[in-house]
């Protein structure tokens, strides 16, 4: 028995070795020290911009874009080796990362091929363990492409099972059609595009595929004359990154439970914080305002963004919508796949140097102290002279409908757990209790609003993101007696009957000023019952969508930290008439 007992672990060894092998690991060389990185010495690029329209005699049209995935080296540091990645592109050699930032206009149709031009194995470790998109011949790397924020049809949401491989040789069991459509008929805001395939989503956005999508609406948005033009309205893409000695992107590769999960990681963070594709970037500015559409594309780190020198933010727009007003922040905490739309007025600037910096815990919100590296983001040079500086804040931005709760045409609960082993690691996180393949318990009708109740029964804070719908947060709640109304849930998996609301009976946290708007994503604090007023129809107009949102394969929701949403913290969203 004992030497079957042994042979078995051998055997079990050597496949968790060669799984290693077979799927790309990258070797567990030393990590690059960022001490090794002097900070601020890189300058902040703009990434390339392609217009998602044409103009003939002088008539905005709707335009075809072809955008592919390469396999490329691109330079993060000037310290650094250059690193393989994973870059989006209209060629191999413009590709970059984060991609191009697409300008849509609002009521103009984009049209987007996306290509898969990448290697038949990937750069970095996954995890064929979790729910994950494998092709049968275990060769390519599945990609499907995600709107984030888009409000488009079921057929272009980039679902995690319509993934395809390079040259869409393979493709994944609700594949739809090789060119998506985005109608861009929602209000103005900023969206971003990134990868979503099944089980992959964390490595492959990590490996680089990522990039900012902007609908402008000059007719309501040129009234408002906040900072605009390249020079003055830039996006910032902002994630953390880990490097081996090499250059390479550092992943572990081994698992926190490796003998149930061999290398998946609750949560990837790394020491180099990454702006425009660049570690601790710097920019010279003019005393002038400037807005920044900052997108934290991290895969699990929130940031708690401020000025070392005192500078603040005038917050105009939180994901894709506009907020009735400004909001003045001194600082502001973004979780990952949120977007926060600011204006900073650098001639307030009482220095000539202003150091945008991060004091978030990791993970969120109990986790350690940010470090020397992870607490800085990037640097402005301020320039001595002052100048006449035609860019306002305006007192009013663009006001959308109220909430209206009494209108509301369902109430759902949207229980949060995380699982654990016998080493009290974590294993996997559900929602409600159920894992992505499981059928659709979410089946709102097209055009009505619902109020969602979030339970947060887990440690962790978890951004959610709803695929379509808008939402208002109402309320947070803290439960009392938390773990006698965990226990219940553990053990039916109803909200009712474990009466939520004697336990959702604590103090109210209040919901911050810039974040009272209509939101796609939001941070749901742990321990925490969040109402949400979810509404599934567009804010800025009373018409229809524009589109069959019936269709399949559906959308989904999910928690945005991406190592929770592989495994497998997402459910399908399907829509009634």
């Amino acid at each position: 028995k004992m030497a079957r007992t042994e042979r078995n672990l051998m055997l079990q060894l050597v496949s968790m070795f060669l799984m290693g092998v077979i799927l790309g690991t990258v070797a567990e060389d030393e990590l690059f020290a960022t001490t090794q990185m002097e900070m601020f010495v890189d300058e902040l690029p703009d990434m390339p911009r392609i217009h998602g329209f044409d103009v003939v005699n002088g008539v905005p049209v709707s335009k075809s874009l072809k955008i592919g995935m390469f396999h490329k080296k691109w330079k993060f540091h000037r310290d650094l080796p250059p690193t393989p990645v994973f870059a989006y592109g209209t060629s191999k050699r413009t590709a970059t990362v984060p991609g191009p930032t697409i300008e849509a206009l609002h009521g103009i149709d984009t049209y987007v091929t996306w290509q898969n031009h990448l290697p038949s194995q990937h750069i970095l470790p996954w995890d064929p363990t979790i729910p994950t998109a494998i092709p049968s011949t275990k060769k390519g790397i599945p990609t499907v492409v995600h709107l984030h924020g888009g409000i488009d049809e079921p057929e272009s949401d980039g679902n995690a099972h319509s993934w395809f491989t390079a040259g869409f040789k393979e493709r994944g069991p609700a594949w739809t059609k090789k060119r998506y459509h985005y109608h861009n008929f929602q209000q103005p805001g900023n969206l971003w595009y990134h990868d979503h395939a099944m089980g992959l989503t964390r490595v492959n956005l990590l490996a680089g595929l990522t990039g900012a999508y902007i609908i402008r609406h000059p007719h309501v948005e040129a009234p408002l004359g906040l900072p605009n033009g390249d020079e003055f309205d830039r996006a910032l893409v902002v994630f953390d990154r880990a490097f081996g000695s090499n250059g390479s992107i550092y992943m572990n590769s081994t698992g926190n439970n490796p003998s149930i999960h061999p290398q998946w990681q609750p949560e990837y963070f790394g020491d180099a914080i990454i702006v425009n594709g660049k570690a601790w970037p710097h920019m010279i500015v003019r005393r002038r305002k400037y807005r920044f559409r900052i997108i934290n594309a991290s895969n699990a780190r929130f940031f708690r963004f401020y000025f070392t020198n005192g500078l603040v933010f005038f917050h105009v727009a939180s994901d894709s919508a506009y907020h009735e007003q400004p909001v003045k922040l001194r600082e502001l905490l973004l979780a990952p796949s949120e977007i926060a739309d600011v204006v900073v007025d650098f001639s307030k600037s009482n220095s000539d140097r202003a150091i945008l910096a991060n004091g978030a815990p990791y993970p969120y919100p109990s986790g350690d102290p940010v470090n020397e590296a992870n607490g800085k983001v990037m640097k402005f040079i301020v320039k001595k002279h002052r100048e006449v500086d035609t860019g306002r804040i305006p007192k009013k931005l663009i006001k959308y409908p109220s909430p209206d709760v009494s209108g509301s045409s369902v109430t759902r609960y949207i229980a949060m757990y995380e699982y654990a082993s016998a080493i009290d690691e974590p294993t996997h996180l559900f929602i409600n209790g159920k894992s992505y393949d499981e059928p659709a318990t979410e089946k709102p009708k097209v055009g009505t609003t619902e109020v969602w109740n979030v339970i947060n029964l887990t440690e962790d804070n978890h951004p959610l993101h709803v695929h379509l719908g808008l939402f208002v947060v109402l309320d947070q709640t803290k439960l009392v007696n938390l773990d006698e109304f965990k226990a219940c849930m553990l053990n039916t998996n109803d909200a009712i009957k474990c009466q939520v609301n004697k336990y959702a009976s604590g103090k109210k946290t209040k919901v911050p000023a810039h974040e009272k708007g209509w939101k796609n994503v939001y941070k749901m604090t742990p321990g925490y019952v969040t109402k949400i007023f979810v509404r599934f129809s567009y804010i800025h107009s009373n018409t229809s969508y524009r589109f069959d949102a019936t269709a399949e394969p559906g959308y989904v929701y999910h928690c945005h930290i991406l190592d929770h949403e592989d495994n497998v913290m997402m459910r399908p969203l399907k829509f009634v008439h």
